[in-house]
């Protein structure tokens, strides 16, 4: 039984580690809590037309 606890412990130990990995990798994939308001935030001002297009911005700036 000992053995088995060693052996499971051993084995949850190199989950986490491979689990720390991938966050690590992955840290631009996931959105926070603050990412996700704002991109409902931003949703919401496009649905409200509060938005200026990319095209049109260039023309106000003159680009």
């Amino acid at each position: 039984m000992v053995n088995e606890t060693k052996l499971i412990l051993q084995k949850l130990e190199k989950i986490e580690k491979n689990v720390e990995e991938i966050r690590e990798h992955m840290e631009d994939a996931i959105l926070t809590e603050d990412d996700i308001r704002s991109i409902r935030e931003a949703d919401k001002e496009f649905r409200e037309g509060k938005t200026v297009s990319h095209a049109n911005l260039k023309k106000e700036l003159g680009i």
